[in-house]
């Protein structure tokens, strides 16, 4: 049976409140994973593996966490993600809502904003559809 988008929400919550050791009521779906809940980059590998074990889901390396686009000079110039970059990052995060980072000028240090619970619920939505 397909989960509804309130259970995977749940579920997402649920794996952030474990992962951050932030409080439930501190999750929302525009909460920014590393700004608001404090998540850094050892985080990510955790809720990568938490995810996988909650949903029955394989996540690959960077799909979720993109960030080898950041790291290559055709999508980033000048500290800043070219429009071959944002259409790469597009294409891999069809779950992130790119609106404020563009509108903030797409700097790079700005990135990690894009990581809402929002985005990753819409991720798990995602693999369990395919």
């Amino acid at each position: 049976m397909a989960m509804s988008h309130d259970e995977v929400f749940e579920k997402v919550s649920e794996v952030l409140v474990d992962a951050l050791g932030v409080d439930d009521d501190e999750i929302s779906p525009e909460a920014v994973l590393t700004t608001d809940l404090g998540a850094e980059s050892i985080d990510f590998l955790d809720i990568v593996f938490r995810l996988e074990k909650t949903f029955g889901i394989k996540i690959d390396q960077g799909e979720l966490f993109p960030d080898n686009v950041l790291q290559d000079t055709e999508y980033v110039a000048d500290g800043k993600v070219t429009d071959k970059g944002m259409d790469e990052l597009k294409k891999r995060m069809p779950h992130a809502d790119f609106t404020a980072f563009e509108s903030a000028g797409r700097d790079v240090a700005q990135f990690g904003e894009i990581f809402t619970v929002d985005a990753v619920v819409k991720f798990v939505e995602g693999k369990l559809a395919a």
